[in-house]
């Protein structure tokens, strides 16, 4: 099963409800001060919108790219209900292509919150394609689970080599600037989807200028 079918699988078995919530990844929300320092924003795998809707009340011009067309009918309903505008847009991010000319440099902002669904073979290229995306003096804020998630199972890939460690983002995003990369654990609430005891690990890099 690809991609697409499982997460607009995931997506249409949540019925009405929002697999991850509706509010933002708590990661995220607490740079809001940060986020200011930009105009543009471009969230990848943004599922149902909770965070591309939240990107577009703090201000920002948001684009958001997801799979699943099901997950983004749904986010449509979000930012409608929220009175905010943002442009979804349907599309694979690992496809080949992709991003197209328009989007390359285009934001202050890309955002991954929890898109560790490819493993080491594919996670260089998803990292790329969000590199490609950024302008230069741009930032990539990232939220991701460590392999201590394993352990609580309350989220997130069930394969270790999906998940993130300090050593992996240093490792992919050297030659940025790394201005925060901390790894912690917190209670998360998000939905039926990512709830409990969590091992994660955030990171926000700035492309050189």
């Amino acid at each position: 099963m690809n991609q697409e079918s499982i997460w607009t699988t995931r997506y249409k078995d949540a019925g009405e409800d929002y697999l991850f919530g509706t509010e933002p990844n708590r990661f995220l929300a607490h740079r809001s001060t940060l986020l200011q320092d930009g105009r543009t924003a471009l969230s990848v795998a943004d599922g149902e919108g909770r965070n591309s809707v939240w990107l577009a009340e703090q201000g920002l011009e948001v684009t958001a790219i997801e799979i699943s067309a099901v997950a983004i009918e749904k986010a449509r309903r979000l930012a409608a209900g929220r009175h905010v505008q943002v442009d979804f847009r349907q599309a694979d991010m690992l496809a080949p292509g992709w991003p197209p000319a328009e989007l390359k440099a285009q934001f202050d902002w890309v955002v991954g919150i929890f898109i560790q669904f490819v493993g080491p073979e594919w996670r260089e290229r998803q990292f790329e394609v969000m590199k490609e995306l950024t302008r230069p003096g741009g930032r990539i804020l990232l939220q991701g689970y460590t392999p201590k998630q394993l352990e609580y199972r309350t989220g997130g890939p069930s394969a270790v080599e999906n998940l993130y460690t300090p050593e992996i983002l240093q490792e992919a995003f050297a030659g940025w600037e790394i201005e925060e990369l901390v790894e912690y654990e917190e209670d998360i609430s998000e939905g039926s989807g990512h709830r409990g005891r969590s091992a994660l690990i955030g990171l926000i890099a700035r492309k050189p200028g």
